[in-house]
């Protein structure tokens, strides 16, 4: 049966007239008769009596009356959850980010949307750019936010903001003290990564290759998990590292570390959402929200 086919029916036992029911529907009385009639044939069971001129309504037609209703009642709730979602009345937007993105540059569209949308729950989970990106894919995430490229034939990437990134070290590190940087100096110094498969990591790589320096040809300290952690342990001297200028302003102009005079390429902050996952009107408004800021 259809809902249309409940709909004519309630509307007939109701009024136990077809006439009145076909026109309160817009129908034809003979469009009427047969979907009613179809039901009864379907299930072969009559669900009216005709008495003359008129129809009323059998022993199974008030059993199964009660039932139509409640079968229209929830299409009508279903109906208005969906009108909420499109009209941003209700509803939940997971969001997956990496940490710099996460710490750093997307609080404050998180704050700006709640304030615009506050019936929408955000959600907020943080990782590394592959783990963002497998988030997204397996749609636990309806939108990410990463700084590394993504190659991926599920996901779409869309630039939305550009990144600085610079070479920093504690205050009054030789690198930092410096008119310029060679390779050597670059190979000689002792440094303090993120870990694989982070976009920070992945920019520090590509920008080295610039200079005809691998990985393996730096004097690595250690490699830490965390964008704060890596901040940390070179405020600490623990050595070197490229960071996002959004994670050390703070530090450098509290003194704890500085700038070395050497420019690094730009990176790009994307975001990523699933191409074959249907995309929310809350996940379209954030969007539009932070690439207009872009």
């Amino acid at each position: 049966m259809t809902l249309e086919q409940l709909r004519i029916f309630v509307a007939v036992a109701t009024r136990e007239h077809v006439t009145q029911a076909a026109r309160e529907l817009h129908l034809t009385q003979s469009a009427t008769s047969a979907a009613v009639a179809a039901l009864e044939a379907r299930y072969q069971t009559r669900l009216f009596d005709r008495v003359g001129r008129r129809i009323v309504l059998t022993a199974a037609g008030k059993a199964f009356l009660v039932e139509a209703k409640a079968v229209l009642a929830r299409a009508a709730a279903a109906e208005t959850v969906l009108d909420d979602l499109a009209g941003l009345k209700r509803g939940r937007l997971a969001l997956a980010a990496s940490q710099t993105i996460a710490g750093y540059w997307l609080p404050a569209f998180i704050h700006r949307f709640h304030d615009a949308h506050p019936a929408i729950t955000l959600g907020l989970s943080i990782g590394n750019t592959e783990q963002v990106a497998t988030q997204v894919r397996d749609g636990s995430a309806d939108l990410g936010f990463v700084e590394g490229d993504i190659d991926d034939p599920l996901l779409a990437a869309q630039p939305v903001a550009e990144d600085e990134m610079v070479l920093v070290g504690p205050a009054g590190h030789p690198l930092c003290r410096a008119a310029s940087l060679t390779v050597g100096d670059l190979k000689a110094a002792r440094w303090v990564l993120r870990e694989q498969g982070s976009g920070t990591r992945a920019v520090l790589e590509a920008a080295l290759g610039r200079f005809g320096i691998t990985p393996a040809q730096l004097d690595l300290a250690f490699d830490l998990p965390s964008t704060e952690a890596v901040r940390g342990a070179v405020e600490a001297g623990a050595g070197v590292t490229v960071l996002s200028r959004l994670v050390v302003m703070r530090a450098v102009t509290a003194g704890l570390l500085a700038i070395a005079n050497i420019e690094l390429p730009k990176r790009h902050f994307y975001s990523l959402r699933h191409k074959q996952h249907h995309q929310t009107q809350a996940a379209r408004e954030f969007l539009r929200m932070v690439s207009a800021a872009g």
